[in-house]
């Protein structure tokens, strides 16, 4: 018997269901790698923001009344 692609690639019928969840497992690992990348930049620029010196406020001049 000779072996064709169609024995070796076959694609397979998925069921409603199956393709559900194939869809959502991929949506949440999108989700996941996301809000992970989210996580880290933040957090750099939380540790950068530290990282500045504190500017000191100037002095506030009051209004002169005019009366």
């Amino acid at each position: 018997m000779t072996e064709s692609k169609d024995t070796f690639f076959k694609p397979e019928k998925l069921s409603p269901q199956a393709k559900a969840e194939q869809t959502t497992s991929v949506a949440k690992g999108i989700l996941e790698s996301e809000a992970a990348a989210r996580q880290k930049k933040t957090e750099k620029l939380r540790a950068l923001r530290l990282a500045q010196p504190v500017p000191e406020a100037p002095a506030k001049k009051g209004k002169a009344k005019k009366g």
